[in-house]
């Protein structure tokens, strides 16, 4: 499991949230996420609220967590500043 994401109740998932400092910072992050997201050819479904964001990984073409959601959470947490 990449560092600072769990599973998710249901198993079938993986999940992290985030804060910053404000709702800029936190959008920055998105755009940041969504780019990685395009070249994975792989989307998180995800919500914000101002410096919150929160995210969920599976593939849900298989049901559940492949290694994309993995590979995926990982990229993330690279660039991700905490």
């Amino acid at each position: 499991m990449p560092e600072g994401w769990h599973l998710g109740e249901d198993g079938k998932a993986i999940k992290r949230a985030y804060c910053f400092n404000d709702f800029t910072e936190a959008f920055a992050f998105m755009t940041r996420v969504a780019l990685l997201a395009e070249v994975a050819d792989h989307h998180p479904d995800w919500s914000n609220s101002y410096n919150r964001v929160e995210i969920s990984l599976s593939t849900h073409s298989a049901g559940g967590l492949t290694s994309k959601d993995y590979a995926l959470a990982n990229a993330i947490s690279a660039i991700s500043p905490h």
